[in-house]
C-alpha cells in the first residue's frame, strides 16, 4: 500500500476565481466571520498576509473536533488563481501525515468556473485514513463561500 498520495476535489462555482483567490490569499481571516461555526480564525503568524513565505494558522472544527493547522504559502499564481499551502504544524500532521500540501486553483468550465483542491500527502503508516473528511470540509466551505459571495453581490 502506497503511503504517498494525491486527492483532488472539484466544486463548480459561479463567483470569479479572483474572489476565491483573494479570500484565501489576502482575506482568510474574513472566512471565520462568514462561517464562525466552521472556521474560527485564520491568524497571520509571520510575514505579510498573502506573500509567498508567509505563515498563517487556521482554526476550525472538523467532524465535531476543534483543529489547528499552521501553513506556509509556498506559491501563488495570479493568472490561475492558485495558491499552494504547505502544512508545517498541527492538523493533519499530528500523528497522521509526514507531509501535507494543499493547492487551490480556479479554471474555466463551460459558462462557469471550477474550483479545484488538490491534497498531496505522505501518510505516517498504512493505517492512516485518506484525507477525505478534510476534502469534504474544504469543498463545503468553498460552496458556501460561493453562495455567500453571490448573495452579497445581489444586495
Amino acid at each position: 500500500m502506497a503511503l504517498s498520495g494525491k486527492l483532488i476535489g472539484y466544486v463548480e462555482i459561479t463567483s470569479g476565481g479572483d474572489v476565491f483567490h483573494d479570500f484565501l490569499r489576502h482575506k482568510p481571516h474574513e472566512v471565520a466571520s462568514i462561517f464562525p461555526d466552521k472556521v474560527h480564525g485564520c491568524d497571520l503568524v509571520e510575514g505579510q498576509r498573502g506573500d509567498v513565505g508567509s505563515t498563517v494558522c487556521w482554526n476550525f472544527t472538523l467532524d465535531g473536533e476543534k483543529k489547528s493547522s499552521k501553513q506556509i504559502i509556498e506559491a501563488v499564481d495570479e493568472e490561475k488563481h492558485m495558491i499552494v499551502l504547505k502544512v508545517v504544524e498541527g492538523f493533519p500532521l499530528e500523528g497522521l501525515y509526514k507531509s501535507f500540501t494543499a493547492t487551490f486553483h480556479v479554471e474555466p468550465k463551460g459558462d462557469g468556473k471550477l474550483a479545484t483542491w488538490t491534497f498531496e500527502y505522505e501518510k505516517l503508516n498504512a493505517g492512516v485514513p485518506y484525507p477525505t473528511a478534510l476534502m469534504d470540509f474544504v469543498c463545503t466551505v468553498t460552496k458556501d463561500l460561493d453562495v455567500h459571495t453571490i448573495d452579497t453581490n445581489k444586495k
